[in-house]
């Protein structure tokens, strides 16, 4: 699956529907269907907030492919990276908490202005539809 959609906090719940759509259609389990919805849905928030100046609207990049019984997420921006955000309106758990959700969680900036989120899920039990 991949989506780009303007980077806007409205399209956050965008990216958790689809999430919904593509899980079911693989048979998820409940508990992990909603792990990887909040982890997308912490991930894709820390684009919107973090990754543009306030008026600017740029990218969010979803990709997630399935190898073996394993999903693994990438969120993309191309915006200013990773920075603390003094007026944020967050508490800075977002990270931690999808470090908690997924079985592992990587983040990296590639060139000056791109960072990327992956994520990966174990899906026991889910086959195809």
């Amino acid at each position: 699956m991949e989506l780009k959609l303007p980077a806007r906090a409205e399209n956050v719940a965008v990216v958790r529907h689809a999430f919904g759509g593509f899980a079911e259609a693989l048979s998820v389990d409940e508990q992990t269907l909603a792990d990887i919805k909040l982890a997308v849905t912490e991930a894709c928030t820390n684009v919107v907030i973090h990754a543009y100046e306030r008026d600017d609207v740029g990218d969010l990049e979803v990709d997630a492919t399935i190898d073996d019984e394993r999903l693994t997420v990438i969120i993309r921006d191309n915006g200013r990276g990773i920075v603390p955000r003094p007026d944020s309106p967050g508490l800075g758990l977002g990270l931690p908490l999808i470090a908690t959700l997924a079985e592992t969680l990587e983040l990296s900036k590639g060139g000056t202005e791109h960072t990327e989120v992956r994520m990966t899920f174990l899906l026991d039990g889910a086959h195809e539809a």
